[in-house]
């Protein structure tokens, strides 16, 4: 029996595959325009009153629930529900991008010789350690114009025994100055701008 050559068979089907996938993919939900990512700014100008520290710390990933745990921009609106932006993003995990923001701050003050984050192995003299508790849009009833909530714990720890040494709670609600979601993105800016800046100057403080 003579042999057929399949070769031109076989590259028909994987092509013919290859535009069928690509037809069914444009017709999926969410597979559309890619959503906008978005980054929120450290924090630059703090009280001269705060002391040169000459110890150094490691700023923990800050823990969160997991529905902040996540890249999504929440919303809320109403207190037993929480939503996600469907067309934005933040360009990494909020805790990641509190914790990068937090150190970054801290970097800005120029009162502290070493920080960095615990995974870089910074031998420490204390550890901050926080707990991301809010951090979404909230929607007044009946208002299309959210204020963004920022609310995280901190704890000083003192190393090597893991101590708590002082632990406070910030927190800032800055209302955004319209329903536009850059509008939204500059009032968590602003809200979460205000939250570091209290952590840096509390634990510049406290551990001195």
């Amino acid at each position: 029996m003579k042999k057929r050559n399949l070769f031109p068979l076989v590259l028909w089907a994987v092509t013919a595959v290859a535009v069928l996938s690509q037809a069914g993919c444009a017709g999926l939900p969410g597979m559309g325009t890619p959503a906008r990512l978005y980054m929120l700014s450290p924090k630059s100008t703090f009280s001269e009153k705060i002391p040169v520290v000459k110890w150094q710390l490691v700023v923990e990933l800050p823990v969160a629930p997991s529905g902040l745990a996540t890249p999504s921009i929440a919303l809320t609106r109403d207190p037993i529900q929480l939503q996600y932006y469907a067309d934005a993003r933040w360009a990494e995990r909020a805790p990641q991008m509190v914790q990068t923001l937090i150190v970054e701050s801290f970097e800005n003050s120029g009162k502290i010789i070493a920080i960095g984050r615990q995974a870089i192995g910074l031998r420490s003299d204390f550890n901050l350690k926080s707990d991301l508790r809010e951090f979404q849009a909230e929607y007044r009833k009946g208002l299309s114009t959210p204020t963004a909530h920022v609310k995280i714990n901190a704890k000083l720890i003192k190393q090597p025994r893991r101590q708590i040494i002082a632990s406070k709670a910030f927190e800032a609600r800055v209302e955004a100055e319209s329903g536009s979601m850059g509008d939204i993105v500059r009032a968590f800016d602003a809200a979460l701008g205000k939250v570091l800046r209290r952590i840096v100057e509390w634990t510049l403080t406290a551990a001195s």
